[in-house]
């Protein structure tokens, strides 16, 4: 028998036009989208509506760490949602308890906070530095200059980039900002009412750049001192993206009493859930029973689906020796981009990073670069696009790379043949 109602035509794949007018007519408009529609991808690679072919070595800003369509994180969401998605935090449940349970084993005894997100994540660490010194009347928390936190208006607030904050004032009080990497300047803005320092093991936002060992160490030292929490944002830069765990893991390696380094608290998402909306919180003991029932709470964060997701990407990038894999790719693209610096030095400036946490910085005046009202770096991007990679600009002169865990040799090197062809282009 015939439908009365027709059923709507399909989207013809090749339809860019007709998926960028249902954003513009539905969806708000709070990004400055690239003109690419995404409609499928498989490992490193993703494919455009109109069927061509990009390697992804941006992962949704460092969050799909596995790829794309990993057929072992479908499998486990298929079993998993055929049991349990969601009951609430106001019960028990297994996936939970055991993703807390290894997380802990690799950050060290403790506790965690779930939750769906890095600015939720962060926000955790907000209310804990809060707890912590609520009795002494301490309650500042102390970033730094070019970090990101989120966009949440605690996260604009503790985010040391003045352009996230135009337009929501008044902020959140209880932040304030010094130069990154300057131990001097950080000690000299401490104050009676400082209760915790908040920084990036590597700034991602901010340009790729890491934090130096001494200046990781004398933080510590300096909040031990104090009294103060030591608080770490790894939402970009953490869960094995630099070949540790951690990305201050890999900075102090080798460094006289850095296999004793540990911040009080730490914040992680993005590549946690390999693509699932999904934030935690590390938090060490003797601090992991500050928030009590009542002082923190969320609807979705650690349900049995996304927790079991977590629980097989761990157990993926163990058997797969991944921290192994971002740690030697990275290396070759690290010294493939610092020779293409050399060779193109009128393009590239130099190069950052560490592991498959990299970025480049664009020399001032490149040609084709600048004139048409975006910045150097986005520009770059696009003509990448064009060229068929996928990166992530990071304010106005740093190109990121922040690729899969398992990204191949050759994948990796086809990369830096596209990325080559497009320096020596404008070069």
């Amino acid at each position: 028998m015939k439908d009365i109602v027709p059923q709507p035509p399909p989207l013809v794949h090749n339809q860019f036009a007709t998926v960028k007018e249902l954003f513009n007519q539905h969806v708000v408009p709070s990004y400055g989208r690239f003109d690419l529609a995404l409609a499928r991808g498989e490992g490193s690679w993703v494919w455009d509506v109109s069927g061509r072919r990009y390697l992804d070595l941006g992962t949704g800003i460092a969050v799909c760490s596995l790829g794309h369509a990993h057929p072992e994180i479908a499998d486990t969401l298929a079993r998993q949602a055929r049991q349990l998605v969601h009951v609430s935090n106001l019960y028990y449940q297994e996936p939970q308890g055991r993703l807390a349970q290894s997380l802990a084993r690799l950050a060290g005894p403790g506790k965690v906070f779930f939750c769906n997100s890095g600015a939720e994540a962060n926000e955790c660490l907000y209310k804990l530095a809060r707890k912590f010194g609520h009795d002494d009347g301490r309650f500042e928390i102390i970033t730094a200059t070019n970090s990101f936190h989120g966009r949440t208006l605690a996260g604009i607030a503790a985010t040391g980039q003045d352009k996230v904050k135009h337009g929501f004032e008044p902020l959140v009080t209880g932040f304030r900002h010094v130069p990154f990497n300057d131990l001097a300047a950080m000690e000299a803005a401490l104050s009676p009412a400082t209760v915790a320092i908040l920084i990036e093991g590597i700034q991602g936002e901010g340009g790729i750049l890491p934090a130096t060992p001494d200046y990781l160490l004398g933080l510590r030292r300096l909040c031990d001192e104090r009294g103060l929490l030591l608080m770490l944002d790894a939402v970009q830069c953490g869960f094995f993206r630099t070949g540790r765990f951690m990305s201050y893991e890999r900075i102090l390696e080798g460094v006289p009493g850095g296999e004793l380094f540990k911040p009080d608290a730490i914040s992680m998402a993005k590549a946690i859930g390999g693509g699932l909306p999904m934030g935690a919180a590390w938090i060490r003991q003797p601090y992991g029973d500050l928030l009590g029932p009542g002082s923190h709470g969320t609807t979705f964060g650690g349900t049995a689906l996304v927790c079991s997701v977590g629980l097989k990407i761990l157990e993926i990038i163990e058997r797969d020796r991944l921290a192994d894999n971002a740690r030697q790719v990275g290396d070759y693209l690290k010294r493939e981009l610092e020779r293409l610096a050399g060779e193109c030095p009128q393009v590239i400036r130099r190069v950052r990073g560490l592991g498959l946490m990299l970025g480049f910085e664009l020399a001032d005046g490149v040609p084709g670069l600048s004139g048409n009202g975006k910045s150097p770096s986005l520009n770059l991007v696009n003509r990448l696009h064009e060229a068929g990679v996928l990166t992530i600009p990071s304010g106005q002169s740093v190109v990121r790379l922040l690729p899969a865990l398992n990204l191949r040799d050759t994948e990796a090197a086809e990369g830096i043949r596209i990325i080559e062809s497009v320096v020596t282009s404008l070069a």
